[in-house]
């Protein structure tokens, strides 16, 4: 009992990790099964009574051709609609895409169960109506095709609803427009834009500076009042110190405004001698020319690859990249290694010092940044709607993580009255206002 035990739990362990591949691989066993069933229709009579049909000539021919080229059609369109691989992991599912393999297994299902009462049963002699049975299941396929092609990827094209994107921790917010989607699919919608939208969240920014938090704690003394004489010095002191806290408190704005001009004094500081020291790094090397190489070699040792001119010129400004990375608290995003890295592409690519500083002076999206494992990017979706309610006005909805959250606000695009107004271009027509004082 314990071993079976075991083995459901891995079974359901192993079901729960293969959850994303679920909905495509069910969806191409259906599509691949209702491609198939108008081949099937055609080939059961062939095998099972070919001796008592009906010939049926050219006109079969012609629908021979016609079913094949709506096939390969069908086959295309089904593979660039449905088989693609999943972006997300969906909480619950997606209602249209149900919808829509209910409605090809009815349809196949049904033709079957004509096609065994009708054709298989009684053993139809008409070929050809056998061959128009099965055109006509590929052309109520292609109706869904088209029905699929609204309803996923058509519907929500349209712009309907403005989503306010806020991160809770540092207030860093978006504005974006989508269509008529669902509260899940939003999300990922969402999620999709965040990840090359939203700068990266760096918690090191968030806090004040450590001499004022220093400041604004201030503790009080207790004293035992043991004797009437110390109760007026006592009752004295504790007054000057809830004074002289309460000035602080009140002077904390102005200590915070010159720690923030300080540190940005610093920043351009540290700023300024990193584009110098980058600037003449990058003045030690040269791209060696094919013409040069001919005419001149170099010394094996002086000729470098992209690696090793990275490595080469990157000892000259690292101390300089240190300090900047330190003051502006980028140092976890920009480990050395990717530094060099970055450096090299530059270098092998021709790029001038300032490209190769764009990423250091301002925080790139986080997509920038791929330190992130998979688990890094496990959200959260809270709603107190069903994931599967479309959007509407008012609506409310999170994704979480363990540090911070997005808090998405959904409110729909207002309806515009358009006017006309014509204007008759012959009333375009001035006069020159002459005025005493002027000069004209």
């Amino acid at each position: 009992m314990l071993q079976f035990v075991r083995r459901l739990l891995f079974v359901l362990l192993q079901m729960f990790c293969c959850r994303r591949y679920a909905g495509p691989v069910l969806s191409g066993v259906l599509g691949l099964f209702a491609l198939l069933t108008p081949l099937a229709f055609l080939l059961l009579p062939q095998l099972l009574w070919r001796d008592s049909l009906e010939p049926c000539g050219t006109p079969c021919e012609g629908l021979y051709v016609s079913l094949a080229f709506k096939l390969l059609v069908l086959l295309i369109s089904s593979w660039a609609l449905f088989l693609r691989p999943p972006r997300a992991s969906l909480p619950r599912f997606f209602v249209f895409r149900c919808l829509l393999m209910a409605l090809v297994f009815l349809f196949v299902a049904s033709y079957w169960l004509f096609y065994g009462v009708r054709v298989l049963e009684p053993r139809e002699r008409d070929y050809r109506g056998i061959v128009g049975y099965a055109v006509s299941l590929v052309d109520a396929l292609l109706f869904i095709q088209y029905l699929a092609l609204v309803l996923l990827e058509v519907r929500h094209l349209r712009p309907a609803f403005c989503l306010k994107v806020v991160r809770t921790t540092d207030g860093a917010s978006r504005f974006y427009s989508v269509g008529h989607l669902s509260i899940q699919r939003a999300a990922v919608w969402v999620l999709d834009h965040y990840y090359t939208d939203f700068p990266v969240y760096n918690p090191a920014l968030l806090n004040l500076p450590k001499s004022i938090l220093s400041k604004k704690k201030s503790g009080f003394k207790v004293y035992s009042l043991g004797e009437d004489n110390s109760t007026n010095n006592s009752t004295g002191q504790s007054r000057a110190m809830i004074a002289a806290a309460a000035h602080r408190r009140d002077n904390s704005h102005n200590e915070y405004y010159y720690e923030e001009a300080e540190m940005d004094r610093r920043v351009r500081k540290r700023k300024a001698r990193l584009v110098v020291a980058v600037e003449e790094a990058f003045t030690h090397i040269k791209r060696l020319q094919d013409d040069e190489a001919a005419t001149s070699p170099k010394h094996p040792r002086e000729v470098m690859d992209p690696r090793e001119a990275a490595q080469a010129i990157f000892a000259p400004m690292a101390r300089a990249m240190q300090k900047y990375l330190r003051t502006t608290r980028q140092q976890p995003y920009h480990s050395m290694e990717s530094i060099i890295t970055h450096l090299q592409f530059c270098i092998t690519h021709n790029m001038t010092p300032k490209a190769f500083l764009e990423r250091y002076l301002a925080p790139g999206p986080t997509m920038q940044y791929q330190r992130e494992n998979g688990r890094g990017r496990q959200w959260t979706l809270v709603s107190e709607e069903p994931v599967t309610s479309a959007l509407r006005q008012g609506l409310v909805f999170s994704l979480r993580r363990l540090d911070f959250a997005l808090v998405v606000t959904v409110t729909p695009l207002p309806f515009f009255n358009l006017g006309e107004e014509f204007i008759d271009p012959k009333s375009h027509k001035f006069v020159m206002r002459l005025q005493s004082e002027t000069s004209v």
